[in-house]
């Protein structure tokens, strides 16, 4: 089975016969020990570290359909070596972009990314909401109530702009639950980005782009265009899809990752440092933190429509299909909403 990799080391990625070579390379430039990735167990590829690579090697990923996607020392999403996309389709492309020249179509699509995040948003609320108890007390209710009634709205609004501007008064409530779901290990102190101004926002911030490079990669084996967006307009060097569909999975990806990595103390304010660019992970939490997020996509809950066990990354594949079917008017787009 193939499997995303992980480079966090700065180092050489060559190719020997059909096999990724990566060799780690210190500041000195002095080799390390070669790591051998047989390119047939590898999805793609994650590059956390300063990678040295030629032509010959992305054009041997780029045959292997093999994704590369990069972050810069402070854990921004900074760009992706996307492959030809080998299954697009010319029908496809045509009515993905009538829905999204269609501003009554357009919306229809809008509004479900958004019923689908602020859903989540709930059933992580009210999940530690039940949880509270007479050690921290965490009273959520007037925020649940405050997303239900933002939830109720979305099917009123007319325009894109209006719907982000519910998206945005959700978020707001939402990230303003963070403290009181938290204690007092870290502090929110408002949603900061680019830099991210405490330890709880360089969690957000690097958990987000690694939920976007997660929909990027399940988008680019669907026949989706990854340009072609719904929700966030379709800039000139994005994958803005990803990110209508990241808005689905962040809640129930990486925000409830973070509050059982900060609950069970697996990240510690130790972990993190202040410099000029903002507040960033020290390596070692951030390979935790890596690693926490490689083992939720893997693990596995039972589908009420299949029937079947399915992993939370093929969760973000089937929510392709969905939108698929919905574009060739198949099938009514139905957001995924987390049960648990």
């Amino acid at each position: 089975m193939k499997q995303t990799k992980y480079l966090f080391n700065p180092g050489r990625l060559s190719r020997q016969d059909n096999t990724l070579k990566f060799t780690p390379v210190d500041e000195d430039g002095n080799e390390g020990q070669p790591r051998f990735l047989p390119v047939e167990q590898v999805s793609d590829l994650y590059v956390f570290g300063s990678l040295d690579a030629n032509s010959a090697l992305y054009n041997f990923l780029g045959k292997q359909n093999i994704a590369v996607h990069f972050f810069d020392y402070y854990e921004h999403y900074t760009g992706s070596f996307m492959p030809r996309e080998y299954l697009l389709a010319g029908k496809m492309q045509v009515v993905q972009t009538q829905h999204y020249l269609s501003a009554k179509k357009r919306i229809i699509v809008a509004r479900a990314f958004i019923e689908g995040a602020a859903s989540n948003i709930l059933r992580v609320l009210k999940y530690y909401q039940n949880r509270q108890n007479e050690r921290r007390p965490c009273d959520l209710n007037d925020a649940i109530r405050t997303v239900e009634l933002l939830l109720a709205s979305i099917p009123t609004a007319t325009d894109v702009p209006t719907l982000m501007g519910i998206e945005g008064n959700i978020r707001q409530t939402y990230y303003g639950c963070f403290d009181a779901i938290l204690g007092e290990t870290f502090c929110m102190d408002g949603r900061s980005k680019r830099p991210p101004q405490n330890e709880l926002n360089a969690m957000i911030s690097f958990g987000n782009m690694l939920c976007y490079s997660a929909c990027l990669g399940m988008i680019y084996h669907t026949q989706l265009n990854p340009t072609i967006s719904f929700l966030h307009e379709p800039g000139a060097r994005r994958y803005s899809l990803a990110l209508d569909m990241a808005e689905i999975f962040k809640p129930i990806l990486i925000d409830r990752l973070i509050f059982r990595m900060v609950n069970k103390r697996q990240l510690q304010p130790s972990d993190f440092r202040m410099e000029v660019g903002g507040c960033v992970m020290k390596d070692a939490a951030r390979k935790r933190f890596v690693q926490a997020f490689d083992e939720s996509l893997k693990e596995t809950i039972k589908h009420r429509s299949l029937g079947r066990n399915v992993s939370y990354k093929h969760l973000i594949k089937l929510e392709c299909y969905k939108l698929q079917k919905h574009l060739l008017g198949m099938e009514e787009y139905r957001p995924f909403k987390a049960w648990w």
